[in-house]
């Protein structure tokens, strides 16, 4: 499983992109296709760990977890709610991930 990990990753994202554009359209489907990507995108997230001591990347892969999470609860949001909540939601999640994308390869090299 791990050498497909990357590329179930590739297709969570894409399928999570595909998703939050489409939404802008309010298609039935697209909050289902969003969070099956969210779901794939997390579950790569989540399965790869860090068993070292390095402080700093474990805070990192833990604001790397929550910002996983906030993508799936930005999934339930949008079958739940019939409004815009879940921009807010997948905001704060982007961030997070975004930040940690960085960071974590940063702070890797210094290890």
């Amino acid at each position: 499983m791990n050498k497909y990990r990357s590329t179930i990753g590739t297709i969570g994202a894409i399928l999570l992109l595909s998703g939050a554009i489409i939404q802008i359209t309010r298609l039935m489907w697209a909050p289902y296709l969003y969070l099956a990507g969210a779901i794939l995108f997390a579950y790569t997230q989540i399965t790869d760990r860090y068993e070292g001591q390095n402080l700093i990347i474990r805070r990192l892969r833990r604001q790397q977890m929550i910002g996983a999470a906030l993508l799936i609860l930005a999934g339930v949001m949008m079958l739940i709610w019939n409004r815009n909540e879940w921009v807010l939601c997948l905001t704060i999640a982007a961030v997070l991930e975004l930040y940690t994308a960085f960071r974590i390869p940063q702070e890797m090299e210094k290890e």
